[in-house]
């Protein structure tokens, strides 16, 4: 054998994980004793000591560290070669955030399935503060995430759409904003107040607005909403906010979309085994990608 036993070493890695002998005999459904048995047998395998323990309290040596750390990411990839396996061509796992799906995505996916029976869509919405995937650690095939093209050196991508941001509020709060921006409510989509600070500085207005006031939300969708119902003057894509101004729920209190230099891109792995099947996903969203901004707008780079 080339190897030690295999249960041996997911005894141990789940058990550096935990921290904790119990918890990794929880997990795995079996006896504390068994692991501390299975972890011998590893330790006389390796010749060398991969936790130190303390009566019933044990801590992972830096030896048992570094295996830990590369035994995780083996039985992560072996876990997503079985689920790929076993789900074959049937399933396309993916990633989104959460204003993009509820403001385009779901729709664009509910006619894609009415196009084609595979690759089944398994989507997942999530709140990231910043866009990011890990294709080693997520069980995801592919992404769509909000950037600038650049995410990693182990991903392939292609662009959707840009972001545009344009202030939006209620059309009640349109002639307030025009007439004193100083006396009205700012809502901030993100905690760091990004995007009105970029908005301010491309367009060069209200210099002497302070944007540390306002109310602060943590998406781009919460912002909306609350211009939606009246609580002030917030910064939306849009593009994604079309169909709001459209409908007149929203307005444009100035004419300035500034282009953020970011856009929505999809990502997926190199040599992804679902290439076919990403490819067309891709084509359908880039098909169905919106293009056509307000002709009332002034479009800043």
């Amino acid at each position: 054998m080339t190897l030690p036993p295999l249960y041996a070493l997911r005894a141990f890695e789940v058990a550096a994980r935990s921290g904790s002998f119990s918890k990794a005999a929880a997990q795995l459904n079996v006896t504390p004793g068994a692991i501390s048995r299975h972890i011998r047998t590893l330790e006389a395998w390796f010749e060398c000591e991969l936790f130190h323990r303390n009566g019933p309290k044990v801590e992972v040596t830096a030896a048992g560290n570094a295996l830990a750390m590369q035994l995780s990411e083996g039985f992560h990839r072996l876990d997503q070669a079985c689920h790929a396996f076993r789900s074959g061509n049937r399933k396309l796992r993916l990633k989104s955030p959460s204003t993009l799906t509820m403001r385009w995505l779901l729709d664009v996916l509910s006619a894609f399935r009415q196009r084609h029976a595979k690759p089944e869509i398994e989507m997942t919405s999530v709140w990231m503060d910043t866009d990011s995937v890990d294709f080693t650690h997520e069980p995801y095939d592919c992404a769509i995430l909000l950037g600038d093209g650049r995410f990693g050196a182990g991903t392939e991508s292609r662009l959707l759409f840009e972001e545009w941001l344009v202030p939006v509020c209620s059309p009640a709060q349109v002639e307030q904003a025009r007439m004193d921006m100083s006396r009205c409510e700012l809502i901030h989509p993100s905690p760091d107040r990004r995007d009105w600070r970029r908005w301010l500085k491309r367009t060069g207005k209200f210099n002497e607005l302070n944007i540390a006031r306002g109310t602060v939300f943590d998406t781009l969708e919460q912002g909306i909403r609350a211009a939606i119902s009246g609580h002030g003057i917030s910064i939306g894509d849009a593009l994604l906010c079309q169909a709001a101004i459209q409908s007149g729920q929203l307005a444009l209190p100035f004419a300035e979309a500034i282009a953020s230099g970011d856009g929505y891109w999809l990502v997926w792995p190199k040599h992804s085994a679902r290439l076919a099947h990403i490819t067309l996903l891709g084509d359908a969203l880039k098909e169905a990608a919106p293009q056509q901004l307000p002709d009332t707008l002034t479009l800043l780079r």
